[in-house]
């Protein structure tokens, strides 16, 4: 992309640009690189979408389920002609290594093959009835209007896992981008148009806080999904609970953490706390804000980490050489330094002195090298409890699996969580007493696949998560019983004599 880009909103099929307020997108790797210029929606623009979400639903219902998975075919056909495109756009506007970014791209792939194939899979169940001449189904039909609401350290894939499974079963949908990069959900909004997605079926509306929470207070949407801070997404459950038929499914962060068990192998822990903690310099929701290390291991384990941790290359996300790159913006370059800052007050031993990077290549970016400390387990530390997202880790020691037990579900959190061990016992006492979402065994705390549920428990998510196990949220569950007998009878031994004596 050599040229700024002019952003525009997709409603009812006709792409509109901004005719007032807007912002831009800046690239976090040069901060006086503008990619684009978007509009700045408000409440008439969101609800110009959903009226063209309503209207084009009922025909986009009616369509064969495997017409609709067809489209995606198409979709992944395009996607793969453009990963590399948009693997380089991604890059400059979040500042992903470009390696990551393409993995990014090829996840998102996945969704949507995954989409594909589930069109040709059942869309209920065949259940027998007490009553030999009935026949009793469980159907699931689409709720209607979704609004989908995506963060932005995962612009391509956490979009398609949303939009995949909603447009497959037959709804239709409002897309807001993070408008930290709207210039890459434009792009995935284009290739879905281009696949043969008819008008109205998928809806492109830019904006920040107040186009979201136009969509969110809009009646006509029946479902919201959204990825992002607990913050906003407990505000979007507030909003829905006026509503009598909204569905809302939140996934919204986590001190997501790994435990390095006594019999762990050293380097292969020390290379699963790394990925977790400082891939994308920390700033997935499952990054590792914590590593729980046995005390008998604990100088070792300590002594290779930040050996390790301070050979990654922190620098250009177009250079694939690079570990990782920028964090997203100043604003994240302060709240981060606040943490290290805070970790410090709160007695942390500081093993690794990370900041700010400001010589060279860095000058011009948001870039942070890793941080690491030792810090005690003990109530009230806001360290180990509250989200950092970005390069900032601690290494907490325990005594034994049933301390580190506690100490991984003391945080108000419970998305992700791995365990580096060799013993099935250790593992499974992990496995049956932790409180999250996605579990590792011997891998880092990162690297979700399309087919698995994606979500986690307390304020990390509400019981309805992400990729393959979204199609229960954006689907209705419908019970379809037939009588093919030439009279009444009914379930439960209840009469069916309308004359008032026995049957």
């Amino acid at each position: 992309m050599s040229t700024t880009l002019t952003g525009r909103n997709l409603i009812a099929g006709r792409w509109q640009p901004a005719n007032g307020a807007h912002f831009e997108s800046h690239s976090p790797a040069r901060e006086n690189e503008i990619l684009g210029v978007f509009p700045s929606s408000g409440a008439e623009e969101a609800r110009q979408a959903v009226i063209a979400a309503r209207a084009a639903f009922p025909a986009w219902r009616r369509a064969s389920r495997i017409h609709r998975a067809e489209l995606f075919d198409n979709l992944a056909q395009i996607v793969k002609r453009e990963a590399d495109n948009l693997a380089q756009l991604m890059a400059r506007e979040c500042g992903k290594v470009v390696s990551e970014c393409r993995a990014e791209v090829i996840e998102g792939l996945h969704m949507i093959q995954y989409v594909f194939g589930t069109g040709r899979m059942p869309i209920g169940e065949v259940v027998a009835s007490e009553i030999a001449e009935k026949d009793a189904f469980m159907r699931r039909k689409p709720w209607g209007v979704v609004a989908v609401i995506t963060p932005w350290n995962f612009p391509f894939a956490v979009p398609l896992w949303m939009l995949g499974p909603s447009l497959l079963e037959g709804n239709t949908v409002v897309f807001k981008p993070s408008e930290d990069t709207p210039a890459i959900g434009q792009r995935l909004t284009e290739l879905f148009e281009e696949a043969g997605f008819p008008a109205g079926t998928i809806n492109l509306v830019h904006g920040e806080a107040q186009a979201g929470e136009a969509l969110v207070r809009d009646a006509d949407v029946n479902v919201v999904l959204f990825t992002g801070s607990y913050e906003v997404g407990h505000r979007i459950q507030q909003l829905s609970a006026e509503h009598y038929d909204r569905i809302v499914a939140c996934e919204m962060g986590s001190k997501s953490a790994v435990i390095v068990c006594a019999d762990a192998r050293l380097d292969l822990a020390v290379n699963c706390a790394l990925i977790s903690g400082f891939k994308t310099s920390g700033q997935r929701c499952v990054s590792a804000g914590r590593i729980l290390v046995a005390e008998s291991i604990f100088d070792k384990f300590a002594d290779k980490l930040v050996t390790a941790a301070k050979r990654l290359r922190v620098g250009n996300p177009l250079d694939a050489g690079n570990f990782t790159g920028p964090v997203i913006h100043r604003g994240a370059v302060e709240k981060i330094e606040r943490y290290n800052a805070l970790a410090r007050q709160e007695g942390a031993t500081v093993l690794l002195d990370g900041g700010r990077m400001t010589g060279g290549e860095h000058a011009a970016g948001c870039y942070l090298s890793p941080f690491v400390y030792r810090l005690e387990h003990r109530p009230g530390v806001r360290v180990l409890r509250e989200e950092v997202f970005g390069p900032h880790l601690a290494l907490v020691p325990f005594r034994t699996n049933e301390d580190a037990v506690r100490i991984y579900n003391d945080t108000p959190y419970g998305l992700s969580m791995a365990v580096v061990t060799e013993d099935y016992r250790t593992m499974r006492l992990f496995r049956d007493e932790c409180e999250y979402g996605m579990g590792y065994v011997n891998l880092p705390c990162i690297g979700a696949e399309v087919h698995l549920p994606f979500g986690g428990v307390k304020k990390s998510g509400n019981g309805h998560p992400s990729a393959a196990g979204l199609i229960e949220t954006v689907t209705h569950k419908t019970a379809w019983t037939v009588n093919h007998g030439t009279e009444v009878k009914m379930a439960q031994g209840l009469t069916t004599n309308i004359e008032g004596g026995p049957a």
